[in-house]
């Protein structure tokens, strides 16, 4: 399995920052417009949260809360599990099953640079595994 660098050069950066200040309702908007189930939280520069889908049902919805009086800060998921862009994607897997997460911000030097699902994730493995596949039939047919 390669590493989580070599997986973001093949893609545009997918961040759409929110403040814990937002509501939730804004970052839903965000959300919904950009396509992706969960953002990053941050504030004064740094990652302090991550919101997700299963926020807005869990800590929203299901808790009768306004989400458009809600601020973000008080239902996030606080000091996220991220991962830095020089680990391999096996370990960002780990640490997303170990917690229980979709989504990990990749961090670098403090700032947030990408955003990964566990989605990207497991589509990049399945493809290079079938490219190995793939080499290995070409290597098995030329023959000895």
């Amino acid at each position: 399995m390669g590493l989580i660098a070599q997986l973001l050069q093949k893609r545009s950066p997918v961040v759409h920052i929110v403040s814990p200040h937002q509501t939730v309702a804004e970052a839903v908007a965000i959300m919904a417009s950009r396509k992706v189930g969960a953002v990053p939280v941050v504030s004064d520069g740094r990652l302090v949260g991550i919101f997700s889908e299963r926020d807005v049902i869990r800590r929203v919805i299901a808790r009768g809360r306004a989400p458009d009086k809600t601020p973000l800060g008080e239902v996030m998921t606080a000091d996220p599990v991220t991962a830095d862009p020089r680990e391999s994607r096996a370990s960002a897997i780990l640490k997303m099953q170990a917690v229980g997460c979709r989504h990990l911000p990749i961090v670098a030097e403090g700032t947030v640079i990408d955003m990964l699902s566990i989605r990207d994730l497991l589509f990049s493995e399945i493809a290079e595994r079938e490219a190995e596949i793939h080499e290995l039939r070409n290597y098995t047919q030329r023959g000895y």
